[in-house]
């Protein structure tokens, strides 16, 4: 396949939107209830704009970031996605194996169905984000899994104590546990290349995938429940449990989901690597803030060398370029990075991360500055709109 075609990440939705299974494309997509946080990630960037720069002298220029005395070669990363085996057959390599060659962080889901033993000899360095019950007995040997696996970084997701109601799911059939249906077999013989690329390959290569890493071992096939439910015990965890796994993970902690800069601040003082703002993609509580827009107070509230993450609805170099502005060190991408492994496995990722960085590296040409790590507010100006992250509280 020749993906110099593909000249955007919206080209690629385009694609996967009609490569795959309508219902499976709504799983991917979709948002919760009637997605009005899933609208509102995208809406806030248009309330921001640039202030330009010129005659700067913008020869060599560097968009390579640092976090934690790694240099990552852009300010971009792959966020945690579960159950993208339904997409492309051994989807999480593929996607962990593009970031490695990009020099960018990967991040496996905790409903992920590759076992992360196994991905990390295959791609080392990957980070891990799981989906944690309030209970440290349990939590103990879920680490003691981790430290086996060698997991530098571990993310703890804070804004899943409950599921979110995802309508669009339940009208389109597409339940966990996964179940066959009638409507998924017409779907997939409408959808030919997805049946026999996906479905079928991996039915005949690995059988039927498994909650590989949603705890201690390694779970039961997507079509079945596992032993623990899939949010056993996750109402029951707080941050006293936070302290708990940072006494005793010795690797790099970042909790996931944080929008209240009073959550962040509990989190610094609590003595983690970091957070990542995020309303998890607009799947969780249906009007939730825009992270970008929580970003400036959050970075208000910690202390200025806090690594603050970011990820939600970002589609181009330059809403990468307007979180970095406003505080974020990477930003992390889910869906798109997703759409590019639906069209062509690691080839597709390689191509979405290499249009983002050539956007990223033309807009830091364009706004006047030559070094990433002098982009700041200044470069910004708030919108028209009354939501522009420059004028939250």
């Amino acid at each position: 396949m020749n993906l110099d075609r593909f000249l955007s990440v919206a080209d690629f939705e385009r694609a996967a939107r009609r490569r795959l299974p309508r219902l499976v494309h709504a799983f991917v997509a979709g948002g919760a209830e009637d997605s009005v946080s899933l609208r509102a990630n995208r809406e806030a960037f248009e309330a921001l704009m640039f202030r330009p720069r010129g005659l700067s002298g913008v020869a060599g220029i560097s968009q390579s970031v640092e976090l934690w005395g790694r240099r990552y070669a852009s300010p971009i990363g792959v966020a945690p996605m579960g159950v993208t085996a339904i997409c492309r057959h051994e989807c999480e390599l593929a996607l962990a194996r593009a970031a490695r060659a990009a020099d960018l962080p990967f991040i496996l889901s905790g409903a992920s169905t590759m076992p992360m033993e196994q991905l990390q000899r295959e791609t080392p360095g990957i980070w891990y984000q799981g989906y944690f019950p309030g209970d440290t007995a349990r939590l103990g040997r879920i680490l003691q899994r981790l430290e086996r696996a060698a997991i530098d970084v571990l993310v703890v997701t804070s804004d899943t104590p409950v599921a979110g109601n995802r309508e669009n799911n339940l009208r389109n059939g597409f339940l966990i546990p996964f179940r066959p249906s009638a409507r998924l077999a017409w779907d997939g013989m409408l959808h030919p290349r997805w049946l026999v690329d996906v479905l079928a390959r991996t039915l005949l290569t690995s059988g039927v995938p498994r909650f590989s890493n949603l705890y201690e071992e390694i779970g039961p096939p997507i079509t079945e429940e596992p032993a623990q439910g899939f949010r056993g015990g996750r109402e029951l965890l707080t941050w006293e449990h936070l302290s708990w796994l940072r006494e005793r993970w010795p690797g790099r902690l970042v909790v996931k989901g944080i929008l209240h800069p009073a959550d962040a601040r509990e989190a610094a003082a609590r003595k983690l690597d970091g957070v990542i703002v995020s309303n998890h993609g607009g799947r969780q509580l249906d009007g939730a803030m825009a992270p970008l827009l929580a970003l400036p107070a959050i970075k208000a509230a910690v202390p200025a060398d806090f690594p603050l993450m970011i990820d939600g609805g970002f589609r181009r170099g330059a809403d990468v370029l307007k979180a970095v502005a406003l505080g974020a060190r990477i930003v992390f991408l889910g869906r798109p990075m997703l759409y590019g492994a639906t069209i062509a496995g690691q080839g597709g990722v390689g191509r979405v991360i290499d249009i983002l960085q050539a956007e990223i590296q033309r807009n830091l040409a364009l706004l006047g500055i030559a070094d990433i790590r002098n982009l700041g507010e200044d470069s910004l100006q708030p919108g028209q709109g009354s939501c522009s992250p420059m004028s939250s509280p």
